[in-house]
């Protein structure tokens, strides 16, 4: 049976920073929108900042649907599923804003994530908590962690911040979502930190 819980104590904490996956789900306002949902679990990309507020790091090299969502209207919901141990699934409700690498927040914010220097980092993702729910996850099946893919790394590492602006900026649906909502400002601003 499944419980809802008014802030991220110290046992959902450390529940979803253990997981080394999560998804994220948004969508338009549109009734005839793209809905997105993507993996997320990059090592050190996610950051829980306090009890109702969490935020992970958005990476270059694919579009930027959940940047535009969010800019129109704020939703998002992240789950978490332990593929390990007791079955588990937690989800995060809440609203949702993209911190630009121009925006005065971004010099506090990228400490806090212990991948924060990493390359193709585009913005982060800040959500504040709205409701938090736990359910039993007997169905979702026991796979095992292998270890982290270093592909995104390691192309991105081997380009400037220059040279990953520019790829931002010739990749389709970076400046505008598939439904044409504003997603990263382009060109994409340098990073401040």
């Amino acid at each position: 049976m499944g419980k809802t819980y008014e802030r991220l104590d110290g046992r959902l904490r450390g529940f979803i920073e253990r997981q080394p996956l999560f998804f994220v789900a948004t969508a338009p306002l549109a009734g005839d929108g793209t809905v997105n949902l993507s993996p997320k679990g990059r090592a050190g990309s996610l950051a829980v900042l306090d009890e109702r507020t969490v935020a992970y790091l958005d990476f270059g090299g694919s579009g930027a649907e959940t940047v535009a969502h969010l800019r129109e209207n704020g939703r998002i919901t992240l789950m978490w599923c332990a593929f390990d141990g007791p079955p588990a699934i937690v989800r995060v409700h809440g609203r949702g804003e993209p911190v630009f690498r121009d925006d005065p927040r971004w010099p506090e914010l990228i400490p806090r994530f212990a991948d924060g220097q990493a390359p193709a980092i585009r913005a982060v993702i800040v959500v504040t908590v709205e409701r938090i729910s736990d359910t039993c996850g007997f169905a979702v099946p026991l796979l095992a962690y292998q270890g982290e893919r270093t592909l995104h790394a390691d192309y991105f590492g081997r380009k400037t911040d220059e040279e990953f602006a520019a790829y931002c900026a010739a990749k389709p649906h970076v400046g505008a979502s598939l439904d044409g909502l504003p997603a990263l400002p382009l060109p994409l601003p340098p990073r401040s930190a």
